[in-house]
């Protein structure tokens, strides 16, 4: 470890080096030009571009554009304040540049485990793998249950188990992964079809097409299984179909047993859809004016399918809609285009979630 501190401080110390290098060889060269007119110039071709491609109003345009002129106007007349570097302040940097790194490894040596041996993965795995399962933490079972499906391929049991473990991890992509190798090993399974289902709702953060497929397949094997209806019921009255959900729940409920623990659930969930507020009523003509719009943004993300944002609107209004089959189509194309970005799909699976209008 204490090599590791000693490389760790050599190459900080190379980078701030780096860093100051180019910040003194940037002050050599003189004053830059400034920026802002460049910026405000660009800012008016995207205000030209985005009324080329219909996306603001003429009226929209001329507004924008006469703010970004004035804009330029008064930066060109304010002659920017010249920057000059403060070469007193070289020293201080300098040696904080140094102590950063020493007093690091100084606080490690005094308070923290210099001697402590490494912890190589394998190493680990194999202690977790002779240790009770009930001392570990969700991520460290589903590495063992992972090394263990090397040698276990067609045993779809340890795939549930695996899925368990990674939901718990808070890994539903990888949950998914080990219940679809699960169900491609039981197919006749209802209770694995069940589980892959609330995966995929986990993962979409709504009931999205691949779950409600799989609950399909689940009441396939076992129609009266109580989960795969009652998220069916759930996705009618998210997709506007306020009352047919509550029937459903409704027949749901009545053949429940009193003792189920389910039934009160059950019981809220139907008490919180009624309570639900009611949405005003759009006209006809509102609603094809809407509905064309939401086409128009379909029609455009086709040619220009590179905008995150649109994808969300688009998805939104899907769900707003209340056209679930298009809402789901949008959402798995837009996952599939930004399939490393969170923060996109986070904000698709928010938008998916949006109350339908009545």
């Amino acid at each position: 470890m204490i090599a590791f501190w000693a490389v760790a401080g050599v190459l900080s110390a190379a980078a701030a080096g780096l860093i100051l290098f180019r910040a003194a060889k940037a002050a050599s060269l003189g004053e830059a030009p400034d920026p802002t007119p460049i910026l405000y110039r660009r800012q008016l071709a995207e205000i030209d571009d985005l009324a080329e491609r219909g996306l603001i109003a003429e009226g929209e345009r001329r507004t924008a554009h006469a703010e970004a002129a004035r804009r330029l106007l008064s930066a060109a007349e304010q002659p920017g304040a010249a920057w000059r570097p403060d070469r007193a302040a070289r020293g201080p940097v300098l040696a904080a540049v140094v102590a950063a790194p020493a007093v690091a490894l100084g606080l490690y040596v005094g308070l923290g485990s210099p001697g402590l041996p490494d912890q190589p993965f394998a190493k680990r795995l194999e202690t977790w793998r002779t240790s009770d399962l009930a001392t570990l933490q969700p991520a460290e079972i589903a590495a063992v249950l992972n090394r263990l499906s090397r040698e276990r391929r067609d045993d779809p049991e340890l795939y549930r188990f695996l899925a368990m473990a990674e939901a718990g991890a808070d890994n539903p992509a990888a949950a998914v992964r080990a219940l679809r190798r699960a169900v491609a090993l039981a197919p006749e399974r209802a209770d694995l079809w069940v589980l892959l289902g609330e995966a995929y709702a986990s993962q979409a953060g709504a009931i999205d097409a691949a779950a409600a497929e799989a609950f399909e397949e689940a009441l396939k094997r076992d129609p009266k299984l109580i989960e795969p209806r009652f998220y069916l019921a759930r996705q009618r009255i998210l997709s506007g179909d306020r009352q047919g959900g509550i029937a459903a729940w409704r027949g749901l409920l009545a053949e429940m047993p009193a003792s189920d623990p389910r039934a009160e659930v059950l019981k809220r969930a139907i008490a919180d859809a009624e309570a639900l507020p009611a949405q005003p009523s759009v006209s006809g003509d509102q609603m094809a004016a809407i509905r064309a719009m939401v086409e128009g943004l379909a029609e455009r993300l086709k040619t220009s399918p590179d905008d995150p944002e649109g994808w969300v609107r688009l998805v939104r209004a899907y769900a707003v809609l209340g056209d679930a089959a298009k809402r789901d189509a949008a959402l798995a194309q837009a996952r599939a285009r930004y399939a490393g970005n969170d923060q996109i799909l986070n904000q698709l699976a928010e938008a998916a979630r949006a109350e339908p209008m009545r």
